[in-house]
């Protein structure tokens, strides 16, 4: 079995659009959450949000949409994308570059792509609706494979001619995780020498307003603290989009090209609820066994751990949860590991969340830092006896974990630690 390691990474996210600026932001607690102004109106009791910078998406005719120069995306490649697609299609030349990949390294039979994302809501309401208005040959060629589940690894597929496996992963908040843990198996198992990794959202009101109706969204209008996970006052998440892509090599491809990873990924764990539809375990049954599933797998004591980058999104039931799975983790042997939520800075990306917090837990280990948790005025005193890092810390931990959770209760926990 061959070790995984990262090495390469791509970010379109809300508190930057390249691995140094989302590091700087990272270790500055510098949060992407602002008033959102499709949001400003009367009947919307939602009122910020944490977009992407630099691209505008909002048209339906990807004609319209702009983005940095830095990117060439041909015309005849827009066309099949939704907005989250193009995010993804920018990340993906990012962490192609950032490896150092050549051409030949991205299309052969031993590389493939994983991807996660719920599909462009905005663009399938679009074409749904001219469907049934104006008639069934009026909708785009290219309407379904834009909009529906899917249209991320379907349009990257085709346009990076990725000849390995391919597939895409659907279990909401815990999607790209999913990815990851599975990109990690095709790697440890000798199926595939690298894998890109592809979360994405579009981010937009069609994709996080919906969640209005579940009372899941924070209705606090200041961006300096609607999003404060592990708060006494939390009350929802934020929402944000996006592109995260994380390249995954092998031991052997690793030292064949020369490069210095980021870290390296030594498991994964899974487990699910089985207990609501929509709402964690109260005691985080699923989340503490996939913990103690990636350490197992990983052959890593708890105590090993020194930092944990939670789900944590900043609903009053989701942040406990998980500080409950963490303490039963934990505690019996004595181990206190830092814990902090980076949604804090970006806000919930849905199902960009894994892969996004993965590549931030990797710049950490690269470069030495614990990012904190932002906006804690008043720490619940249910998860005080946690060490919740209020502030970034100058250190590399020796094991990292990242934990995700989804609807139906599906829990996924990525074990990393120091490339050596």
């Amino acid at each position: 079995m061959s070790k995984v390691f990262i090495t390469g990474l791509g970010f379109i996210t809300s508190i930057g659009n390249d691995g140094h600026s989302v590091g700087e932001s990272l270790r500055s607690l510098r949060h992407g959450i602002e008033v959102y102004p499709p949001f400003q109106k009367p009947e919307v009791p939602v009122k910020v949000a944490a977009p992407v910078r630099g691209f505008f998406t909002d048209s339906v005719d990807p004609e319209d949409w702009t983005y940095p120069e830095r990117y060439r995306v041909k015309r005849e490649h827009l066309r099949s994308m939704g907005p989250h697609g193009l995010y993804a299609f920018c990340a993906l030349q990012q962490a192609i570059a950032d490896a150092g990949l050549a051409d030949a390294d991205v299309s052969n039979d031993e590389t493939g792509l994983f991807a996660a994302s719920a599909g462009s809501p905005y663009l399938l309401s679009y074409f749904v609706h001219r469907m049934h208005n104006l008639g069934v040959m009026r909708c785009s060629p290219l309407g379904v494979v834009a909009s529906i589940a899917g249209t991320v690894q379907f349009n990257l597929v085709s346009q990076f001619k990725i000849r390995g496996a391919s597939t895409g992963f659907a279990s909401a908040c815990a999607s790209s995780a999913h990815a990851l843990g599975y990109a990690y198996d095709e790697i440890n198992l000798g199926r595939q020498q690298r894998m890109f990794v592809v979360g994405a959202e579009d981010g937009n009101v069609d994709t996080i307003l919906p969640f209005a109706g579940m009372r899941a969204l924070s209705l606090n209008p200041d961006p300096e603290t609607a999003s404060r996970p592990f708060d006494v006052g939390r009350d929802g998440f934020v929402g944000t989009g996006g592109s995260t892509v994380l390249i995954l090599e092998s031991e052997a491809e690793a030292q064949r090209r020369g490069v210095t990873p980021y870290c390296e990924v030594t498991g994964w764990g899974q487990a699910s609820d089985g207990h609501n539809v929509a709402i964690s375990h109260p005691d985080g049954a699923g989340m503490r066994r996939a913990m103690e599933r990636a350490l197992r797998f990983s052959k890593l004591e708890a105590a090993a751990v020194e930092y944990i980058n939670a789900h944590a999104t900043s609903t009053p039931i989701g942040d406990l949860s998980e500080a409950r799975a963490i303490r039963s983790v934990f505690a019996p042997v004595g181990a206190r590991p830092a814990v902090s939520s980076t949604k804090a800075l970006t806000g919930h990306g849905l199902s960009l969340a894994g892969a996004m917090e993965t590549g931030f837990c990797a710049l950490g280990l690269r470069d030495g830092f614990m990012p904190g948790s932002a906006h804690i005025r008043t720490l619940d005193p249910a998860i005080a006896d946690l060490n919740i890092l209020r502030e970034t810390v100058s250190h590399r931990p020796s094991v990292v974990l990242n934990n995700s959770s989804g609807f139906g209760g599906a829990n996924v926990c990525l074990a990393l630690r120091p490339a050596r």
